[in-house]
């Protein structure tokens, strides 16, 4: 009998892994890192309970590292299967899994030199050349178009609206059965993105729960971002962006280039503090096709983004100038959670003085330094050393790429008919608990929270 087994986002919102076993053949859905608490991210070190071998073909939603990251991981461990994700997926993927491979060898350099590792040595989750041969595995498809992937079973990618090549991953069964992987479900009027496509039916369905306990802010078309800037402007201090590398930073850009041409921020330098961001926006810009006509068209490039002095920082010794700058100016960097990259350097040096502002403009995870600032923390750890917090710590949710409970009860409306189970995934407790209240008892469906490694019949 074919089940289905759910080895992430089960419970918590990070390292999205769901598997598919269809008696003879295995296929995992999503292949993502564990993020935020310590116990989830020891997973990240943990054997999947089956064989890497053993399975035949991986989907990917989309390219966000908790629905991706770890694909070099499984790599390691034996997996030589295709790995299917439409086009715009394969090149965000050609960035993240690069970087985070990067990431994962800096993190371990560095906690070799200054031995705050109780590992010796410190190694990396995985390396540059495994990041390389997952690559190479990308299979990509377009939307709207169906492909096999194992005997028995098929895909097809409906665009989620979550993110440049996010879907909605659509296994059709030779048995008649039909599964939606939802991923990440992307919201309605949305600037850069196009809206969640509808969908009529699914015999199973899985649906994420990010923000399932809560409504996001209206738009204020911006009041409150310029209200931000303007207040550090007139302190004379930086406004720093942790901002996830792919997706937010467009959104970002875009409301300040809308503010500035409304001339209701000043024009202040802006830079791009991420390699990886910076080339994401080409890639934005070459998919104009992909994005929502509210993106001001003309020249195909990264200028489509740009604000009126806009720099995207390219070299080590540039991003260590602009830390050490005292001027005003507003820096975007990543991680967006503050798990580490560039914007550790600018935190540590601009969380002591209240003249400066962190802005967060998407979700934090539990256990992350950005939770743990947004919060209220008065100290936070960085590379070793407590940090005191004085700067301001302003949060926007009204840029998150996530759909809020509204939005996913709006999209769920869609069906023409219920699923006959729906499995709720990729969120907290909390607003797990929340939405499979609202879902029972508003749409009257069938309706479960996924529990770790739990194996359900299809």
């Amino acid at each position: 009998m074919p089940s289905l087994q759910f080895l992430g986002a089960a419970g918590t919102v990070t390292g999205s892994k769901h598997l598919l076993d269809l008696d003879g053949h295995r296929i995992l859905v999503d292949c993502g890192l564990f993020q935020g608490l310590k116990e989830l991210r020891e997973r990240n070190w943990h054997p999947l309970p089956i064989p890497a071998s053993s399975i035949d073909a991986v989907i990917l939603t989309h390219a966000h590292l908790d629905h991706c990251g770890y694909l070099p991981r499984l790599v390691v461990q034996g997996f030589r299967g295709r790995v299917f994700c439409t086009p715009g997926t394969r090149d965000l993927c050609s960035l993240v899994l690069p970087d985070s491979a990067n990431l994962q060898e800096e993190q371990a350099r560095d906690a070799n030199k200054h031995h705050y590792s109780k590992h010796d040595p410190a190694l990396p989750l995985y390396t540059s050349e495994d990041a390389a041969r997952a690559l190479s595995l990308l299979q990509p498809v377009g939307y709207n178009r169906t492909m096999p992937v194992v005997p028995g079973a098929e895909v097809e990618f409906i665009d989620a609206g979550h993110l440049l090549g996010s879907a909605y991953a659509r296994v059709k069964l030779s048995a008649g059965k039909t599964i939606l992987f939802g991923g990440d479900l992307g919201r309605y009027g949305r600037p850069i993105l196009h809206d969640p496509s509808a969908v009529a039916a699914a015999d199973v369905l899985l649906v994420e729960s990010t923000y399932g306990d809560r409504t996001h802010i209206p738009d204020d078309n911006g009041q409150r971002l310029a209200q931000i800037v303007n207040d550090t402007a007139e302190r004379g201090g930086k406004l720093i962006v942790p901002s996830f590398a792919i997706g937010r930073v467009e959104e970002v850009l875009f409301w300040l280039k809308l503010l500035e041409d409304a001339k209701r921020i000043p024009v202040l330098p802006v830079y791009i503090d991420s390699p990886m961001a910076g080339r994401a926006l080409q890639f934005y810009a070459n998919r104009v096709d992909e994005l929502e006509m509210a993106v001001p068209q003309g020249p195909r490039g990264v200028r489509m983004f740009a604000t009126g002095r806009m720099t995207t920082v390219a070299s080590v010794q540039q991003s260590k100038d602009l830390v050490a700058s005292r001027q005003p100016a507003i820096v975007i960097a990543s991680s967006g959670m503050a798990t580490g990259g560039r914007v550790l350097h600018h935190l540590e040096a601009a969380l002591p003085s209240p003249k400066n502002t962190v802005l967060f403009v998407g979700y934090q995870s539990e256990g992350t330094r950005g939770r743990q600032l947004v919060d209220g923390a008065s100290v936070v750890r960085l590379k070793g050393r407590e940090v005191p917090v004085a700067a301001r710590i302003e949060k926007l949710d009204s840029m998150s790429a996530h759909a809020d409970a509204g939005e996913i009860l709006r999209w769920l409306s869609g069906f023409a008919k219920p699923p006959a189970m729906t499995y709720l995934v990729h969120g907290e407790m909390s607003a797990l608990e929340t939405l499979r209240g609202r879902i029972a008892n508003e749409m009257h469906w069938p309706v479960h929270i996924a529990r770790h490694e739990e194996r359900v019949g299809i």
